[in-house]
């Protein structure tokens, strides 16, 4: 089946990221809200069988370095674009610091 799902790694202190609020987005439409749990992933898909088109993921990655410590995280929100075709699954990764963020389509 078809789905959108994330995950979102600390890169900084080599953990997953528990506690980051993600949402998605199509159209500007929120589709769902949720946080990653302990293990950095969001408990199930964003969404089943997407409808090809943009999608948008919104991380809240700044509330989440706040929370472990950090003063001033360079970054706040953190988007993520993306355009997914039909029947195709899309796992989208974070990779983050509280100054660099990567991302890609993984498996």
């Amino acid at each position: 089946m078809a789905r959108i799902s994330t995950h979102v790694l600390d890169v900084s202190a080599g953990i997953p990221a528990a506690g980051v609020a993600v949402r998605l987005l199509r159209e500007g439409r929120v589709l769902k809200e949720t946080a990653t749990n302990a293990d950095g992933r969001c408990d199930q898909p964003l969404v089943e069988n997407p409808e090809p088109g943009a999608y948008q993921l919104v991380f809240a990655i700044g509330a989440y370095f706040r929370a472990r410590g950090v003063e001033s995280p360079f970054l706040d929100e953190v988007p993520v674009h993306f355009t997914a075709s039909a029947g195709q699954s899309y796992h989208v990764p974070l990779l983050v610091s509280p100054w660099s963020y990567s991302t890609y389509r993984g498996s």
